[in-house]
């Protein structure tokens, strides 16, 4: 009964500890569960009810500003990979995440989850062909520009890997609409930002800058609902609704729902 009770005690001391210098976040704003006097010692902000699992004096601690541009963030969680050591309070991998170097903050590319999604759905063509609704498309979804996709720097019948390096470069147009549409304030992860380029990848930049659902997150609202309700409304091409776009948009709101803790947006 004694080794019982010792047991118990010592697994609760274990548990009350298990987050310590671990991620939190605070409103969409990572930050590490750290002792309330090391985050003031660093400049940070500690915050209450975001590590339940610690002492009283152990709260998430968070910083929004250091170096130049930059803000303390774990260095998973910094997309342009551009990290300083020194100016974040709280464990040797929670840095200074800084614009990527070169100046300005790059969109950083989108996810292996998205990648799949967007070869799943636009399907792997070889040689120039016409898509669903008449467009001359190759390789994973490109939209041909030129008679025969003359700009496709690589010789046709495109393999897999010829392909998947058109889409990546593809890729940087619709990652660019979504970081520019969405303001900072907006903080998405790795997952919801792969779910809103692959459909702007699908339906066009002018139409995504235009939507409801860029306003709607700018507004504030609810990320998860509010893709939700508006990605499954995109399901139409040439005025009829296709069951493959129903699929996809159903499959990129499940991606956008899947948790992470990497923040893509804003990249910095």
């Amino acid at each position: 009964m004694q080794f019982t009770i010792l047991s118990s005690l010592l697994l609760t001391v274990g548990l009350s500890q298990a987050a310590l210098n671990g991620p939190c976040s605070v409103g969409g704003t990572p930050g590490t569960c750290i002792s309330t006097s090391t985050c003031s010692s660093g400049g940070g902000i500690s915050h209450s009810g975001y590590c339940p699992n610690d002492p009283a004096d152990v709260k998430c601690c968070t910083k929004t500003a250091c170096g130049s541009g930059g803000n303390c963030r774990f260095t998973s969680q910094c997309a342009s990979g551009n990290t300083a050591s020194g100016l974040c309070p709280g464990p040797a991998d929670f840095k200074c995440c800084l614009p990527a170097t070169g100046g300005g903050c790059t969109p950083p590319p989108v996810n292996t989850a998205t990648v799949n999604l967007i070869k799943e759905f636009e399907g792997f063509v070889p040689s120039p062909a016409p898509d669903p609704i008449g467009l001359p498309t190759v390789g994973y979804g490109h939209l041909c520009k030129q008679t025969n996709c003359a700009e496709v720097p690589y010789p046709f019948p495109l393999t897999t890997t010829t392909a998947a390096a058109l889409l990546q470069t593809d890729l940087k147009t619709y990652t660019k609409c979504i970081s520019d549409y969405i303001v900072d304030s907006v903080r998405l992860n790795d997952n919801q930002y792969g779910a809103l380029s692959s459909w702007a990848f699908n339906v066009g930049c002018g139409n995504a800058k235009t939507s409801t659902l860029i306003s709607r997150l700018n507004a504030g609202q609810n990320p998860n609902t509010v893709a939700s309700e508006e990605l499954p409304k995109w399901n139409k091409a040439g005025g009829s609704v296709l069951p493959g776009l129903t699929r996809r948009r159903a499959a990129e709101v499940t991606l956008f729902k899947t948790a992470s803790t990497k923040i893509a947006h804003p990249a910095c």
